[in-house]
């Protein structure tokens, strides 16, 4: 990281390490909870107010630091000042200058590619570190003024909501015994890019970093040393971009009808028409085909006052016994002479989605050739465990079963190149076997030294996702309990130790208080250290996010008796404790022992 100047800087100074960040986290859920109220009762006085004192939050702050460069992608991705921030001292003193900073111009945002899955280019603008972390700032105080008002439909980069909310949500709508059977499955052109913006400040209102937000969008961006301006779009790698894509695309079941009709269990359709919507891309759906081509030019109109159309390539409208593909999967009814109906509806990893993933794990044997079996386990499982959670909620078996198949086909392969002289008998003695001691399989891929192995799709069960509730939000303080159940799903995604360590300490990461899905890696922590006597068990044994580990060991942490958050969290545990001292004729601790104790 380039050096920051601390000269006629803040008197403060952020000691990263020491940093309480059970106190942070409280303190930003909590305004953004109020915003969320305030917002649903339309009190937009009030919105603007505590947007203001979100934005002058010193945990808000921290937060967003936070974000950027520990948490994120493209953390180590530098911006045109090609300045990175990766050590607790740097964010610090970035932490400082925010404290104090006043923009007053945006920096163009640095033009880089990648590749899409057609074999085209992306092209993302990377903004400075510094006006990233802004733009995380300004997304705590505007995103939950806006939860408060999207529609239910929407899925893509909000909250709470993930892929598959809308494979489930398309799941509703799509069954046999439904009317809607005609699909407009459409895709908008370049969303990001084209956006009109001085519609989407018009959408924004009267709020207070409205004009901030204006300077980042006409920043420009630099390639190849020379800079363009940007008329139109927002740049595709902005920490903001998502939220505002969001805000422009809001309005969409209004143009298009849908209505609903309230229940205890939620909201049903009630309209003729339905809308699944993850990001740029949607689903509509309809009751006949000239309906759906109707849709499409009502969109074409909507979506022309917002400076967008729809791709000509990704736009079709198709019968649900077509099928179509979205999010990687397949969806589509075939006939069954079991159903009512005469259809049954199946939702499947798409062919496209089993070729990619094909693709990429032959790249990965092929590369792995004069490894060990060990350097195979540890790059592919991975891959392995993380594409079969992401379709485990679909129907997959069959396809989890023919991918082990051909897994299987290039373990032999790698094996026969790794030992072209050895005879068959000793590569299957010396490379597969009952590894798995969970399963009833002997042909597990492996290294009988170490006991690690290679997984198979198939020891993924199949699992169906619960969707969220209607409009439900983490932002909406009256549904902590809805949203505290909630965070029990990904578990499933863990290894059987870490759902059990998940399970006991109630999914949440125990040092700052937050849900241990909150987009960071876990680490698994030992209480009582190693070199204390402390044993790798499960009592002795929790879950915690990568930064907080980092800051447990770290010699600059504040004692853990000092943090008022720690006191609170272990007082009923205390509690319960001396109780149950008394009952048992034992000698209570004071408050002095008991800290001593829990600081150990």
């Amino acid at each position: 990281m380039q050096s920051l100047r601390s000269a006629n800087g803040p008197k403060r100074r952020t000691e990263w390490q020491a940093i309480p960040w059970r106190k942070a986290f409280r303190l930003v859920r909590n305004l953004r909870q109020r915003i969320f109220r305030a917002s649903s009762k339309g009190e937009h006085k009030k919105v603007r107010s505590l947007q203001k004192l979100m934005l002058r939050s010193y945990s808000n702050i921290l937060l967003s630091v936070r974000r950027v460069t520990q948490v994120n992608k493209g953390k180590n991705t530098p911006g045109v000042d090609k300045m990175v921030v990766k050590t607790p001292s740097a964010r610090g003193q970035l932490t400082d200058q925010l404290s104090t900073f006043t923009p007053w111009q945006a920096k163009p945002a640095r033009r880089v590619y990648i590749p899409k899955s057609n074999g085209k280019q992306r092209p993302l603008g990377i903004p400075v570190v510094i006006d990233r972390c802004l733009q995380a700032m300004v997304k705590n105080a505007l995103e939950p003024e806006w939860e408060a008002k999207f529609e239910g439909s929407s899925y893509g980069f909000r909250p709470g909501r993930s892929c598959h909310d809308a494979i489930e949500r398309i799941f509703k709508f799509a069954c046999a015994n439904k009317r809607k059977k005609w699909v407009l499955d459409a895709d908008i052109k370049g969303a990001f890019d084209n956006i009109n913006q001085a519609f989407l400040l018009n959408m924004l209102g009267q709020f207070s970093s409205r004009e901030l937000i204006k300077q980042w969008l006409k920043a420009g961006y630099v390639e190849a040393g020379h800079l363009h301006s940007t008329q139109t779009g927002t740049p595709q790698g902005g920490v903001i971009s998502p939220l505002l894509l969001n805000i422009a695309l809001h309005g969409m079941e209004v143009a298009l009808g849908v209505k609903y009709k309230k229940r205890q269990q939620g909201e049903a359709v009630i309209s003729n028409r339905a809308v699944v919507r993850y990001a740029d891309d949607f689903v509509v759906f309809c009751e006949t085909q000239e309906d759906a081509l109707i849709c499409a030019d009502i969109l074409m109109k909507w979506l022309q006052e917002r400076g967008l159309s729809l791709s000509a390539e990704k736009t079709r409208v198709a019968h649900l016994s077509e099928g179509f593909d979205f999010l990687g999967f397949n969806i589509r009814q075939y006939k069954s002479a079991n159903s009512r109906t005469g259809w049954k509806l199946f939702i499947k990893p798409s062919e496209n989605s089993v070729k990619k993933l094909q693709e990429k794990l032959k790249a990965h044997w092929l590369s792995m050739l004069g490894k060990n079996v060990c350097a195979v386990v540890e790059t592919l499982n991975p891959i392995i465990r993380g594409w079969a959670n992401y379709f485990r909620i679909a129907v997959s078996s069959e396809m989890f079963s023919k991918l082990d198949k051909w897994m299987f086909i290039r373990e032999v392969r790698f094996v026969k190149r790794s030992h072209p002289n050895k005879p068959r008998k000793w590569q299957e003695s010396n490379y597969w076997g009952h590894l798995n001691l969970n399963r009833k399989d002997r042909w597990v891929f492996g290294d009988k030294e170490t006991g690690a192995y290679l997984l198979k799709f198939r020891w993924f069960p199949i699992e169906r996702h619960v969707l969220v509730k209607g409009k439900s939000s983490p932002d909406d303080p009256s549904q902590r309990e809805y949203w505290a159940k909630r965070k029990a799903l990904p578990a499933k995604d863990l290894t059987p130790s870490y759902q059990k360590l998940a399970r006991k300490q109630g999914y949440v990461c125990p040092r700052c208080g937050e849900s241990l899905w909150n987009g960071e890696e876990l680490h698994r922590h030992h209480v009582l250290p190693k070199t204390k006597g402390g044993k790798s068990t499960y009592a002795n044994l929790s879950l915690v996010h990568v930064f907080c580990h980092q800051q447990i060991h770290s010699s600059k942490q504040a004692p853990a008796s000092e943090d008022p958050d720690w006191k609170d969290s272990r007082k009923s545990i205390l509690v319960k404790d001396q109780t149950h001292m008394v009952e048992k004729g034992l000698k209570r601790l004071t408050d002095e022992e008991w800290i001593k104790q829990w600081s150990k």
